[in-house]
């Protein structure tokens, strides 16, 4: 995730970051120019249009779609920002629910030194497992071993997190026949047990449910189609100007659908995607200072 000063307007103008639109855009707005000056040239140059050419028709047309494509691009926007936030939500979840659980396994736990350490690892392991578990990799290295983990014997073509989790309630079912915690400490430590799978299914619906198929592939023709017609539509009122014109129009477009499909599955390394990589470290730290 970029870090960033909402009110410096010049930097957010004139800076060119690797998920900048612009930048992956480029290769595309090369060939919309292309194609738009090949059009704007064929037909100022030799179809000599006159002022009452059905050219014009088509310029009406792009006034009467501008409204419905703009509509339609509100509601992608939405839509795929609704995930994002969704995800964030999620995760600040499982922030405050970690934190929780270590504070009261801190007052539980207060003379058992080795238990301690198990929960100051395995907590923020959970995290961990989450998040590499939804970004599809395995990297048993950021987690913590403990007495009674060893992080390679995690299998990492099975579900990370149910792994750790698996862990976790068997230490607490260990406890529970051990006598160190009583009836009513489950009580209080299942809510944040059980939160961790919940959150974890969250996440995962997010991540598996993309948008509907047709309705991403419409929104693409229609934006392909209105974009490619403009010239044609536009030529004859503003000669070779239409170029620059329909380059802002493309890119404005296409960005917003660009910036959608990235924000939609917030759990990758993409610039605008959730920093779950330092949420994850702010997990472990705030864990370990409180056992």
């Amino acid at each position: 995730m970029v870090d960033y000063n909402s009110k410096d307007w010049l930097h957010a103008i004139f800076s060119m970051h690797r998920g900048d639109t612009a930048r992956k855009l480029g290769p595309t707005l090369l060939g919309m120019l292309v194609y738009c000056s090949a059009v704007a040239y064929f037909i100022i140059e030799y179809v000599h249009p006159g002022p009452e050419s059905d050219l014009k028709n088509i310029a009406i047309m792009h006034s009467l779609l501008g409204f419905v494509i703009s509509t339609l691009l509100v509601f992608r926007t939405n839509t795929a920002y609704d995930r994002w936030w969704e995800g964030r939500k999620a995760w600040g979840s499982l922030t405050n629910n970690s934190r929780n659980l270590a504070i009261k396994l801190a007052h539980i736990l207060a003379e058992q030194a080795e238990d301690r350490l198990f929960f100051k690892a395995m907590i923020p392991n959970y995290a961990y497992a989450l998040k590499n578990h939804l970004r599809g990799i395995a990297q048993p290295e950021e987690w913590e071993a403990c007495p009674g983990f060893d992080p390679a014997t995690v299998d990492p073509k099975r579900h990370q997190p149910n792994q750790i989790a698996t862990r976790l309630f068997g230490k607490m079912d260990e406890l529970y026949q051990r006598g160190v915690l009583r009836p009513e400490h489950l009580l209080v430590l299942n809510a944040e047990f059980q939160s961790f799978t919940d959150i974890c299914g969250i996440c995962e619906r997010i991540h598996t449910t993309p948008i509907p198929y047709s309705y991403s592939s419409f929104l693409k023709k229609f934006v392909a189609l209105y974009c490619l017609t403009l010239p044609i539509g536009y030529v004859l009122s503003l000669h070779y100007w239409v170029i620059p014109v329909v380059l802002i129009v493309f890119y404005v477009l296409t960005s917003l659908e660009l910036i959608a499909e990235e924000i939609e599955d917030p759990f990758g390394t993409d610039d605008n995607d959730l920093p779950t990589d330092r949420m994850s470290a702010n997990i472990r730290q705030a864990v370990k200072d409180l056992l």
